[in-house]
């Protein structure tokens, strides 16, 4: 059975008073205490009461993250599940549990911010969610600490990853190759979606690329099928695209087997590219031409910036984490 801060108190002859204050790192402790009450703590299986230190220092201890996407792949999502196990791993370091936010209380609905309440959590991250939905409107605008993934408001911290320079890096670089007919399969409305739109469009502006209806179409995120549907489109067209460009590494299997259906292969007769870098999609051969997105650095990031909310009040930070290309296999000079 785990000791009590009494039990430690009468295993080193002190009082409960200068242990607790010993564990605290109070400066009126020699240090010569202070190692000897954390040896003994370690040695007796003690941890800290975590409703006495809630109490005691008015925090929970305790993070909401608010994570929903479109596919319902939950924490199997291939790119943000990185970041949230990143976020985790930084929180728990820092000594903070995590509570997911859902509209599920029981067999009751609640708000997601009502749920935060319910779940007394000292702040919030939100990711990969509908952002212009009413009651993530209303958990924006409430005064918990909070933090973004990929999607900024005024007044707000965030963290996102640099989607136009990463997007403007790829056109860049399948222009270097010889490719002046690329086809962009982008996803549906969103922050990152009209990011990289807006660099696409305006990167083959400046590049001279060949821009004709059919070049750029809407496909779901994550969604393999939904990409190869829009991709065997592109294909068909009287002068097909010698580079196609998808939404998010796993949907880009789909462009590979429109390809495949064709009888093209790929990069020989038909240049791929992705986009997020995500380990999974490199194990394959040919690797895929992507571009990376630093998912760990985002999670680790935005529990420090929430967590410096929470314990110092510090002020709302963007902070913007660089992409990076990665050339792969898929992408070939012509």
């Amino acid at each position: 059975m785990p000791a009590t801060i009494r039990d430690l108190a009468r295993h080193l002859g002190l009082s409960v008073s200068a242990v607790s204050k010993a564990l605290n790192g109070y400066s009126d402790i020699s240090d010569e205490t202070r190692q000897a009450v954390l040896k003994a703590a370690n040695e007796l299986d003690y941890h800290p009461n975590a409703h006495a230190r809630a109490l005691k220092l008015g925090r929970s201890y305790n993070l909401g993250v608010l994570f929903s996407d479109d596919s319902q792949s939950g924490l199997l999502h291939p790119f943000f599940s990185v970041v949230l196990e990143s976020f985790k791993k930084e929180a728990e370091a820092a000594g903070y549990d995590i509570t997911f936010i859902s509209h599920r209380m029981g067999s009751g609905r609640v708000t997601y911010l009502d749920h935060c309440r319910y779940r007394e959590v000292d702040g919030v991250c939100v990711a990969c969610i509908d952002f212009e939905e009413d009651e993530v409107q209303r958990l924006i605008e409430s005064d918990l600490p909070l933090v973004t993934i990929d999607h900024g408001f005024t007044g707000r911290t965030c963290v996102q990853s640099d989607n136009q320079d990463g997007m403007r890096q790829l056109v860049e670089y399948v222009y270097s190759l010889g490719h002046r007919q690329v086809g962009y399969i982008h996803g549906p409305h969103s922050a990152v979606t009209d990011a990289r739109l807006a660099a696409f469009e305006e990167t083959s502006r400046r590049l001279g690329l060949v821009q004709i209806k059919g070049y750029v179409e809407q496909a779901e995120y994550t969604n393999p099928q939904s990409v190869y549907e829009v991709a065997k489109r592109m294909l068909a067209l009287p002068l097909r695209p010698t580079c196609i460009l998808v939404c998010d590494d796993f949907s880009a299997t789909g462009a590979l087997r429109a390809a495949q259906e064709a009888g093209l292969s790929v990069p020989r007769d038909l240049s791929v590219a992705g986009y997020d870098g995500i380990a999974q999609m490199q194990a394959f051969s040919p690797r895929l031409t992507t571009v990376y997105q630093d998912a760990p650095r985002m999670g680790r990031e935005a529990a420090k910036l929430l967590i410096s909310q929470i314990e110092n009040d510090r002020v709302p930070y963007e902070l913007c984490v660089p992409a990076a290309l990665i050339q792969g296999e898929t992408v070939q000079m012509i």
